[in-house]
């Protein structure tokens, strides 16, 4: 799957979970590349912005969509890697918070 594809699948997900993709497209296509990446090299789609183990029940919270990205979007307007968007935060002007980590340390 190319991330053209993996693209219009996610937003369509995005939708139906009442969500967006980050309207920045090259950044939105970065991050599904990572995605992608993190498929061939694990076998299973985990976050591109934190560390993978390479295990999967070990990494299973980060597989994307995370665990976290419901909480993180209702609190501050996108996931912790801003792929996964409200409406409001794609349509505002201003600066967008910096989503902290809620993964556990040394998890």
């Amino acid at each position: 799957m190319t991330a053209e594809e993996l693209y219009t699948v996610l937003s369509q997900y995005a939708q139906s979970q009442g969500l967006e993709l980050n309207c920045d497209r090259t950044f939105t296509l970065q991050i599904i590349e990572g995605l992608l990446k993190n498929e061939e090299r694990y076998g299973y789609r985990s976050c591109p912005c934190r560390l993978a183990s390479g295990n999967k029940d070990k990494d299973k919270d980060i597989i994307c969509p995370c665990v976290y990205r419901d909480a993180d979007i209702s609190e501050y307007g996108s996931c912790y890697c801003s792929l996964y968007v409200s409406h409001s935060w794609n349509t505002s002007d201003g600066p967008h918070p910096v989503v902290p980590e809620r993964r556990a340390p040394n998890h």
